[in-house]
């Protein structure tokens, strides 16, 4: 009898062989799956053989078979790498808790991100792995949180997050710079002194400010914006808008939205002294002698 047929059946699809007169052999070149095998029962997509004759005789071989088993397995690899987004801190932010909680996500829809390969540098230290990374899966992947253990330093700092798939494709090491900030603005006012009286119904208030790790620092005068020079000086005229003491407050803000405030009082008084009494004892007075003056002056 002869062979009529033989059929290769991969992932639900029957694939005719034809004879290879050179060879044989039956073949066919068939395209593989569009995706990875990693997540087929056993990581692999198993091939059925059917060879039929001409007097209808069959015979099946697939993965089970003691001999032709392991050949019958077809092992696809996708050649997608795993996309890293870093989602906190955002880059360049300023930050003033010296251990924030860093965030990031890795996905892959086809083979499946490999969690063990989940990692984070920060600045130059050494890489941090394994359960000192919380991983929590969701669809295509995991998101990704770490705290560090030890206060980062005030400054700039760089993270960076690596992951591979579990058919071994690496991402692209994916990083983001961000500021450590945990000092509040310097501040000085050097005009007015606090208390000062005036019966000007303006004052100029005069000072500096300066942040080293995160200049430009934002000055405020009872609430309105102030422009701050690039040595960091600022002066403003401010009206004073009631009789008596009022009360002036600056504050400086860093990008870090560390403040220092500082509060002056300064008295409004446009209101000129009264002489209400005069008297000269005694009056008349002998030359050469003296005499008291007393004046009453309310103010």
């Amino acid at each position: 009898m002869a062979v009529k047929s033989v059929q290769a059946i991969v992932n639900g699809q029957t694939i005719n062989l034809a004879l290879n007169n050179s060879t044989g052999k039956y073949e066919a070149t068939i395209t593989a799956p569009s995706t990875s095998s990693y997540n087929q029962p056993g990581h692999y997509y198993g091939i059925t053989l059917k060879a039929t004759d001409d007097a209808g005789n069959v015979t099946t071989v697939d993965v089970t078979d003691a001999t032709l088993g392991e050949a019958l397995k077809l092992i696809v690899k996708e050649k997608v790498a795993p996309a890293i987004t870093i989602t906190n801190p955002t880059s360049q932010a300023t930050l003033k808790n010296n251990q924030p909680t860093i965030e990031w996500k890795v996905m892959d829809a086809d083979s499946g991100v490999n969690p063990d390969t989940i990692s984070l540098t920060i600045d130059s230290g050494s890489k941090i792995t394994g359960s000192s990374i919380k991983k929590t899966a969701v669809s295509g992947g995991y998101t990704c949180s770490y705290t560090p253990t030890d206060a980062l330093m005030d400054g700039s700092h760089t993270i960076r997050c690596d992951a591979s798939d579990y058919d071994g494709n690496a991402a692209s090491q994916v990083s983001t710079t961000f500021k450590i900030d945990t000092t509040p603005p310097a501040l000085s006012i050097t005009s007015p002194a606090d208390g000062y009286v005036t019966n000007k119904n303006t004052i100029t208030v005069s000072g500096a400010t300066n942040d080293i790790t995160s200049s430009p620092v934002t000055v405020t005068i009872n609430g309105e914006v102030v422009t701050v020079a690039s040595d960091g000086k600022f002066s403003k005229d401010v009206a004073l808008k009631i009789v008596g003491n009022n009360s002036i407050t600056i504050i400086a803000k860093d990008n870090a939205g560390q403040t220092t405030t500082i509060t002056r009082i300064v008295r409004y008084d446009p209101n000129p002294p009264k002489i209400t009494g005069a008297e000269a004892t005694p009056n008349p007075v002998d030359t050469g002698k003296t005499y008291v003056l007393s004046v009453t002056v309310t103010d």
